[in-house]
């Protein structure tokens, strides 16, 4: 294993342990004695994309991370919990059983995952995929997520802060001059 510090052919396995899908090594370089850590997954059957234009490219795990890592930028989002969303998109894509596979249904999944993990970067995410055309698209969306489940994610910020929020105040008369904690009413 090449060293990502020296470039060094050789390390060696300071610990091994098994994790969900596969392997994590802690490895050693032989040549600057930095530490670095790798995994090790099974590789699976691979499957093409299809793209919006028609064109077809391999999956890449890697694409999908980017995606959501930007998606989720600056979120009260842990990397185990971003991982775990990949994982599972992952698995419902092989799950699937197909050869070929519409972004659409790849983008679908994620929306779903980031939906239930945090209703931000799912609007982030959503504003990119959809590819709203105007600022209403944009709005209605936000309103449909809002309209939702009603179930807000423990680690959901929330989408307008309390202190912005403006209740109406109701039974009273329109141009009533009611003032509170004011003596010169």
């Amino acid at each position: 294993m090449k060293c990502p510090y020296c470039a060094h052919d050789d390390s060696r396995v300071i610990d091994s342990r098994s994790v969900n899908d596969g392997v994590r090594r802690r490895r050693q370089c032989v040549g600057c004695g930095a530490r670095f850590t790798t995994y090790e997954r099974v590789e699976s059957n691979s499957f093409l994309v299809v793209k919006k234009d028609g064109r077809r490219e391999e999956f890449s795990r890697e694409k999908l991370a980017t995606g959501i890592r930007k998606a989720c930028a600056k979120r009260p989002v842990s990397n185990q919990d971003l991982e775990g969303l990949v994982d599972r998109v992952e698995e419902e894509l092989h799950q699937l059983g197909r050869i070929e596979v519409p972004v659409s249904t790849i983008g679908a999944l994620v929306m779903d995952h980031l939906r239930e993990l945090d209703r931000i970067a799912y609007i982030r995410f959503a504003s990119v995929y959809r590819e709203f055309a105007d600022v209403e698209s944009f709005k209605d969306e936000v309103e449909a997520l809002a309209r939702g489940s009603g179930r807000v994610p423990a680690a959901q910020l929330p989408l307008i802060p309390t202190e912005q929020l403006v209740v109406p105040a109701r039974g009273r008369a329109k141009g009533s001059e009611q003032r509170r904690g004011r003596e010169d009413v």
